[in-house]
């Protein structure tokens, strides 16, 4: 994710009430969450999600709920009376466990439900939920469906992909997706992965889309809209597909045309691009960010039409969600406090970008970096181990901490194990966990290894600490006192 490009833009120069209708199921139902630090309530324990099937029926409007069907496998990990999903801000019709009606109930943020028989350890299970999946926010509540001037879009980064399908809403359950949205005709439908059909029935054509790569939940995206499929080659034959409002294709095309290079220039810093296939989605509304949704990123349309944006930095900005599809998509967070490897990698693969494309100087954006470093850690926590977000805000731990904080970090352990160490280290990295989790924990024992001595100290003082270190290199930097 990327924040508002104006305030970034700046920065950049200078440097519920939600709610599920349910049936009461007999047994005692309580949330529960797999621990995480930020969002305790993620996520579930007791099995493992292997693949998703969401079916949306769109009505042609994006004021009022879809109709959807939600199939879940999974194998279950323990035995399990009850499977607790992450889902609400939707009414459930029904819920079948392996074929069989199963009660449900609510419990917080959870849908609850009940087998007709306990499942033991080891089992395989398929769940089928009949819901609503509504696009209009509840009051104080951020959602994970974007209305845009002519249809939806999905950001559902980073707690609210359980606002729009029941799931087990935490990164550290990928699982496979294949995506069918139905829509009147006039609107094209698009969503992660390679398209499998589109079939046309009367007024409506559903459109099927499956991933050849695992996902999180909050890297979803699916695109209803007025829209025109944009298909050029990227490297190594590699399909690239953008999405945009059909009336604009022409004044975007300038911009679309750049992905293919700036796949090349990151293939040759971290390796190959890890899927099937990579596009921008550009979307007519206002939503304060930009987002990496897996193989499809969500941009405004408004960051590729504004006058006042630099080439260089809209450039830049491309680069930051497209490093994400190695950095926090196919290696996805163990815990949303790894989130500093997302962010912080984007970051300085954005910045490094600037730097050998438009000369903008990444060891002075980094000193910049250095001065605020302290302010930062002081608002937001240290880069590692954030503070929890404001409660219904999705973009909440997302702070300068994460971003320019984090890649700090990264140039400081540039500056310590020496450049040729670091870039050995950036593509083992996303090579070692292609497809998978890591967190900081193995982002440290990897450092180590590949620079053949101890960085615990090291990354305990740049990843925890409260105050910023001295920068390897540069005694002379210094924090910089907040002006009155």
């Amino acid at each position: 994710m990327l924040l508002n490009p104006r305030t970034r833009f700046t920065s950049a120069l200078l440097a519920s009430a939600v709610s599920v209708c349910l049936v009461a199921a007999s047994a005692p139902a309580a949330p529960l969450g797999v621990g995480d630090r930020l969002f305790p309530h993620l996520g579930n324990p007791g099995y493992d999600v292997a693949s998703y099937d969401l079916a949306f029926s769109y009505p042609g409007t994006n004021s009022k709920p879809l109709s959807a069907v939600t199939t879940i496998d999974a194998w279950t990990t323990t035995a399990l009376e009850q499977i607790n999903l992450d889902f609400s801000h939707g009414t459930v019709g029904s819920v079948e466990v392996d074929g069989e009606p199963a009660s449900f109930t609510s419990a917080g943020e959870d849908l609850v439900v009940t087998p007709p028989e306990p499942l033991p350890a080891g089992s395989w299970m398929r769940i089928t939920v009949r819901h609503t999946s509504d696009p209009v926010s509840a009051p104080g509540r951020d959602g994970g469906w974007v209305r845009t001037d002519d249809g939806l879009a999905m950001a559902n980064q980073a707690d609210v992909a359980h606002l729009v399908f029941p799931c087990n809403d935490h990164p550290s359950d990928k699982a496979m997706f294949t995506i069918r949205v139905t829509a009147p005709n006039g609107y094209t439908a698009v969503a992660n992965g390679l398209p499998t059909g589109a079939d046309r029935v009367g007024g409506a054509t559903t459109w099927t889309y499956r991933t050849q790569h695992p996902m999180a939940t909050e890297l979803a995206q699916v695109s209803i809209g007025r829209s025109t499929v944009v298909h050029r080659a990227g490297p190594h034959g590699l399909p690239v597909r953008d999405v945009v409002p059909t009336k604009d294709r022409a004044v975007l095309e300038p911009w679309l045309k750049k992905t293919p290079a700036q796949i090349e220039w990151l293939e040759s810093k971290v390796g190959r691009y890890p899927f099937e296939t990579y596009g921008l989605l550009m979307a007519e509304a206002s939503t304060g960010f930009e987002l990496e949704t897996q193989t499809l990123s969500l941009f405004e349309r408004g960051l590729f039409t504004e006058p006042a944006y630099p080439e260089w930095y809209v450039d830049s900005i491309m680069v930051h969600e497209l490093s994400h599809q190695w950095f926090g998509d196919s290696v996805s967070p163990r815990t949303w406090s790894d989130l500093w490897l997302n962010e912080g990698h984007a970051t300085w693969y954005e910045a490094l970008y600037a730097e050998e494309k438009a000369g903008r100087k990444l060891v002075d954006r980094m000193k910049a970096a250095y001065g605020a470093s302290d302010r930062w850690r002081a608002s937001g926590g240290p880069p590692a181990a954030p503070k929890p977000p404001k409660p219904g805000q999705k973009i909440g731990i997302f702070r300068p901490n994460v971003y320019d904080g984090a890649a700090l970090a990264l140039f400081a352990l540039r500056q310590e194990i020496g450049r040729p160490a670091f870039e050995r280290l950036e593509k083992a990295w996303v090579g070692l966990h292609q497809d998978g989790v890591a967190g900081t924990a193995d982002f440290e024992r990897l450092a180590s290894d590949i620079a053949g001595r101890d960085l615990g100290a090291f990354f305990q003082a740049w990843l925890y600490g409260q105050k910023t270190p001295p920068m390897p290199g540069h005694p002379d930097w210094k924090p910089v006192a907040p002006t009155a």
